[in-house]
C-alpha cells in the first residue's frame, strides 16, 4: 500500500493556531505532523540552532518541493491576549489557554496531574517583542511562497472559523480520512 505524502508548511506567528492546525490535518487526511517549533526547542537544547527564516525556506526547496504553504494572519491583539493566557505541560507539549481551553483544575495538566507553566516567551513582556521578531523573519519567507505560487493565506481570529476553509484546501491536494469538516 502506497502511503500518503503532502509537503505542506503552516506559516503563522507564535500563537497562531499552527499546533491546531496541523493537528486537525494529520487527524483528517492521516497524515504525521512533524513541528519545527518542537525541533527548534530540541536544536536550542542542543545548542545547535534553528533558523525559521528565509535561509531556512531555500534549504527547504533545495530538499523537496513544497505542495502547499498555509500561511495563518492573525491580528496582534487576538495574539497578544492568546500568549499571554497559554499554559503547557513540559513533558507532553499539552497547550492550555485560560481564556479557551482550560485546564479541569487550575495550574494542573488534566491527564497527568503535573504543574502547567507559563513559558518565559509566553510572559506579557516578551510577547510584543517576539511579535515583531517573527514579522521581520517572516515577511521574506511568505513574499518567496507567494511569488512560488503556492501560498495560500487565512486571516480570523478563531481556528474554528478558519479550518474549513483549510480542510477545503488540503481536501483539494490529498484525500481525508475522516469525512467531517471539524473536528
Amino acid at each position: 500500500m502506497a502511503s500518503k505524502l503532502l509537503r505542506a508548511v503552516v506559516l503563522g506567528p507564535p500563537g497562531s493556531g499552527k499546533g491546531t492546525v496541523c493537528q486537525r490535518i494529520a487527524e483528517s487526511f492521516g497524515l504525521q505532523h512533524l513541528s519545527s517549533g518542537h525541533f527548534l526547542r530540541e536544536n536550542i537544547r542542543a545548542k545547535s540552532g534553528f533558523p525559521r527564516t528565509l535561509v531556512q525556506a531555500e534549504a527547504l526547496d533545495r530538499i523537496c518541493d513544497l505542495d502547499l504553504v498555509i500561511n495563518l494572519n492573525i491580528p496582534f491583539e487576538t495574539l497578544k491576549d492568546r500568549l499571554s493566557a497559554r499554559w503547557i505541560h513540559p513533558a507532553s507539549g499539552r497547550v492550555y489557554n485560560m481564556e479557551f481551553n482550560p485546564p479541569d483544575v487550575h495550574g494542573i495538566d488534566d491527564i497527568t496531574g503535573e504543574p502547567l507553566i507559563q513559558r518565559e516567551d509566553d510572559k506579557p513582556d516578551a510577547v510584543a517583542a517576539r511579535l515583531r521578531k517573527y514579522k521581520e523573519a517572516a515577511k521574506p519567507v511568505i513574499e518567496l511562497y507567494k511569488s512560488r505560487g503556492v501560498l495560500h493565506s487565512f486571516s480570523g481570529t478563531e481556528t474554528n472559523k478558519i479550518w474549513p476553509y483549510v480542510y477545503t484546501l488540503v481536501s483539494s491536494k490529498i484525500r481525508p480520512v475522516h469525512s467531517k469538516e471539524a473536528n
